[in-house]
């Protein structure tokens, strides 16, 4: 199980990559688009897709990489129990929080089908094929904070050094 956890957070992780990809193609044809005296419909919108899917797509891995931020003050001074205690509550409240985003936002992406939702610009694109990336990307995130629950609550979850010192100028 966990091997097929890590494949899929750095499965997502890939795809916001190519989503980063497509935020670039489409910038730097918005750019030659201008130089050339030709335009392009749409490179304004589906950049602001590519960069969003990037965003959600990216965040399950990102937190099973310590990378997200976090509030350690308290934590730093609790020892034990209490830490753990501390550390679950933040963990439930980050799956229900997760969950509640995941549901919302997939919903949203089926309503946009169901009404036949369109983009504004010039481009009328199907919204609910860019909101897609949000609803699978908070998925994922839903079911990282849950792993990451589970394994707090077996005791097998990872601490991460803090090094925000080297990030400090």
């Amino acid at each position: 199980m966990r091997r097929a956890l890590d494949i899929l957070y750095d499965s997502a992780a890939w795809l916001a990559a190519l989503f980063m990809v497509g935020l670039l193609a489409m910038v730097l044809l918005g750019i030659v688009s201008r130089l050339l005296h030709f335009h392009v419909p749409g490179t304004d919108a589906y950049a602001g897709y590519m960069m969003a899917g990037a965003g959600f797509l990216a965040l399950a891995h990102t937190l099973k990489r310590g990378e997200h931020i976090r509030v350690t003050l308290l934590l730093s001074v609790l020892k034990g129990s209490a830490r753990r205690g501390i550390e679950i509550w933040a963990l439930g409240a980050a799956v229900l929080l997760a969950g509640l985003s995941a549901w919302y936002s997939c919903r949203l992406s089926w309503q946009s089908h169901l009404f036949h939702d369109i983009s504004t610009s010039n481009d009328a694109t199907p919204l609910w094929i860019p909101q897609l990336s949000m609803a699978v990307g908070n998925v994922i995130l839903l079911i990282a904070f849950m792993d990451e629950f589970v394994m707090e609550l077996r005791g097998q979850r990872r601490q991460f050094a803090s090094d925000e010192s080297l990030h400090n100028e």
